[in-house]
């Protein structure tokens, strides 16, 4: 299968049953909360999402690639498990760049907001 419809469907189940094997084992990540290299990191990442955020969901907006890069346009949400369980929005872009055997050496997430827009929106409603 295509790198990129592999991609479409991680982001349409994630964080649940991601396709690892895509990534090189030495793949670099970085977020505007996070910097690090090894997909077994990006492994503990995920599962820290999965445990203690509520009803995440990712929306893909778009995809493309241009020789060995990768973008894609999302929007990351999630329910904060505070007692009014906020819901919290993130919209950004990723740059994935591929090595010659197609794996993912780096995965870069830029936001469209900063950090401490995401921690208002816990406190503030976005309208």
């Amino acid at each position: 299968m295509d790198i990129i419809e592999i991609l479409k469907e991680d982001y349409q189940r994630f964080p649940q049953n991601q396709t690892y094997s895509i990534y090189a084992p030495g793949v670099y990540f970085q977020d505007p909360m996070n910097k690090f290299h090894g997909i077994e990191r990006y492994k503990q990442m995920i599962n820290f999402m999965q445990t203690w955020f509520l009803n995440i969901k990712m929306d893909l907006h778009n995809i493309q690639r241009e020789g060995d890069l990768i973008k894609t346009e999302w929007t990351l949400s999630w329910n904060t498990p505070l007692p009014w369980k906020p819901r919290i929005s993130i919209s950004g872009w990723s740059e994935l760049g591929l090595n010659s055997a197609s794996l993912i050496v780096s995965h870069i997430d830029y936001w469209n907001c900063s950090r401490l827009d995401v921690l208002k929106q816990h406190f503030f409603s976005l309208n």
